[in-house]
């Protein structure tokens, strides 16, 4: 007599779905917590580097082993309200001091202001000096105009430990690598 081939129950049928679902939720969560960071762009602060809308990815492990550099691009705890993620460039160092005089920024007194080719429109007004403390960092939006940035929160400076990643790719709604 032949034995008919019996395939799984739907009880195991249901286990190995609950087992693959549990997988991917658990390979989602260390990606997202650990090696990216996903975020979307909600103001012009950032414009013409990344637009209003924009969804982002950033590198977690970026700063392990070495700190941000000037011009980087970051996310980060703002310093006034720790539930909030702000995005913005690094432009003074620990140890800088930054002063913005008719829109161009200095550093340590510098005769030559940084480069700010990067900028959505010419920078206006005057700022600083800002000494920036050991361990921290200070932050201005791309459109410098419109960015709400290290220049007018009440604690001024990012320390490094509420940096969350470096922006790398913007992702939505086109690709595009982020310097």
């Amino acid at each position: 007599m032949e034995k008919k081939y019996k395939g799984p129950s739907i009880m195991e049928e249901l286990w190995e779905y609950i087992k693959m679902i549990i997988f991917v939720v658990m390979v989602v969560f260390v990606i997202n917590n650990l090696l990216l960071i996903n975020a979307r762009i909600p103001s012009e602060s950032m414009e013409n580097t990344i637009m209003t809308g924009d969804r982002i990815f950033g590198n977690r492990l970026a700063y392990l082993s070495h700190d941000p550099e000037r011009f980087d691009i970051v996310i980060f705890k703002f310093p006034d309200d720790e539930s909030q993620l702000f995005i913005k460039r690094v432009i003074g160092l620990p140890g800088e001091t930054v002063e913005i005089l008719d829109g161009k920024v200095y550093i340590d007194g510098s005769d030559t202001p940084l480069d700010d080719s990067f900028t959505a429109e010419t920078p206006i007004g005057d700022f600083g000096p800002y000494v920036v403390p050991e361990g921290s960092y200070f932050m201005l939006g791309d459109n410098r105009n419109c960015s709400r940035d290290s220049r007018y929160w009440i604690h001024p400076f990012v320390q490094k430990d509420k940096i969350l990643g470096k922006a790398v790719l913007r992702y939505f709604p086109s690709p595009k690598l982020l310097k």
